[in-house]
């Protein structure tokens, strides 16, 4: 039997989009791995130099050479997560409202305004914070005792909050607005409220996909650069409180790479961004491993 010539090019089609698809994936991958090979080479000197030191060494001196990167790894862990526990309730709080109690005249504005904040660069952002988040930060720092600065790890995490609220949030809200009809009347017909079909059907339903979109702002929250470089304060010292002045590993990088005269802080650099890459993929692994165990089967 003849194959239709329409049937016949849908299976071309088919057959092409899958060959794209394939090689699309091996060239990431390839991409991956190179990367992390020419990270690997570049910092080599410095991994030689001071070995696994070079994680828990809390002195950063390029003067005497002596580069230690746990600083910078906690900086970027503190502002992270503390920007994420921040933001996480009002993503979660906001995409409830917009894809499942706001009426669509609502909806549709305020959805389009929260994504345009995700498309703002993150020196307006950044500079957004020097002239209003500062000075309110420092006013609420005196109130409590705390340090003066208005600058640091607290008004970085802050404007990180800001910043990967629109990500999270919208992708949470997608998820939730594609929860099956059926199953929110199911729950209706047998006398749920809307609050109870919200918590027992709808959350646990999309849960997989707002842990999707909380990974996708953390990953967004642990390589900023430019708004955290211009809030945090820069201090290459171990912070011992959130109100600290303080540095992460992508504000280092900025600030001193194009300033590094000598080979050995130049490598350390490099391994600093080896690092952030290494913590960016564990962290995007973990968290997905986690969002396959929470998926609904």
């Amino acid at each position: 039997m003849e194959t239709p010539p329409k049937l016949y090019r849908q299976i071309k089609y088919d057959l092409l989009f899958r060959k794209l698809a394939t090689g699309t994936g091996i060239l990431i991958i390839l991409l991956v791995v190179a990367a992390f090979l020419t990270l690997v080479y570049e910092s080599w000197p410095a991994i030689k130099a001071y070995g696994l030191k070079f994680l828990w060494n809390t002195t950063w001196d390029p003067i005497s050479l002596e580069f230690g990167a746990l600083p910078f790894l906690v900086g970027t862990l503190v502002t992270s997560f503390l920007a994420l526990a921040i933001a996480t309730p009002f993503a979660l709080a906001g995409a409830i409202f917009l894809g499942e109690l706001a009426p669509p005249r609502i909806a549709n504005p305020v959805s389009f305004v929260i994504e345009l904040l995700a498309g703002i660069p993150s020196v307006i952002y950044g500079l957004w914070a020097l002239f209003y988040l500062v000075p309110v930060v420092r006013a609420f720092e005196m109130k409590i005792g705390a340090p003066p600065y208005g600058l640091g790890l607290f008004t970085a995490s802050l404007v990180l909050a800001i910043m990967i609220l629109p990500y999270a949030l919208s992708v949470a809200r997608d998820v939730i607005s594609l929860v099956p009809q059926d199953l929110k009347e199911a729950a209706y017909g047998l006398g749920a409220t809307r609050w109870e079909t919200i918590r027992h059907v709808i959350l646990p339903y999309a849960r997989s996909g707002i842990l999707a979109g909380i990974v996708l702002a953390l990953g967004r929250a642990l390589g900023e650069t430019m708004a955290v470089t211009m809030v945090i304060g820069n201090r290459s010292h171990m912070p011992e409180s959130i109100w600290d002045l303080a540095n992460t590993m992508a504000s280092v990088i900025a600030n001193e790479f194009t300033e590094a005269t000598e080979d050995l802080h130049l490598a350390a650099l490099v391994e600093i961004g080896l690092l952030l890459f290494i913590i960016t993929v564990i962290v995007n692994l973990v968290a997905r491993i986690f969002i396959v165990k929470t998926k609904v089967r």
